[in-house]
């Protein structure tokens, strides 16, 4: 935050207000940030908000407006990409794995069934840092 007041980039300073804002009022809430993969949802969470803003600005002709909200996009994907994750490839092992003892088990298989074993207490994936919304769509392009 120091180097973006420094450097005086605005967009860069408010995007770490708005992100340290929401962190703080989750940290006061019953569900704090625990993870990094919580942090990663908000910050795409935000990125999201601020295109859709930014279509709304431009079907509005407000381009000074619509450029801000892109700036903002930019440095939240910029801060999302730092995020450590499990890879594709991994995540693609894992699931097929699992889809496999399935069918060996004669288990019925269907999405929340795979993302359970995945996912859940002794899946594969297990306590990693996954996006579980990219696990679900991995899963539901196999099946």
């Amino acid at each position: 935050m120091k180097d973006a007041m420094k450097a005086k980039d605005t967009n860069r300073l408010n995007v770490l207000r708005g992100i340290l804002a929401e962190t703080t009022n989750a940290s006061k809430t019953s569900t704090p940030f625990k993870t990094d993969i919580q942090l990663l949802s908000l910050l795409k969470k935000r990125a999201a908000a601020s295109r859709a803003a930014a279509q709304e600005f431009g079907a509005a002709r407000r381009n000074d407006l619509k450029d801000k909200e892109e700036a903002q996009v930019a440095v939240l994907e910029e801060y999302a990409s730092q995020v450590r994750t499990v890879g594709t490839h991994e995540m693609m092992e894992a699931i097929v794995k699992v889809v496999e003892e399935m069918r060996t088990n004669g288990v019925s298989i269907n999405t929340g069934s795979v993302l359970k074993a995945v996912l859940g207490a002794g899946g594969a994936l297990e306590g990693k840092p996954v996006e579980k919304a990219e696990v679900a769509r991995i899963v539901k392009g196999m099946l």
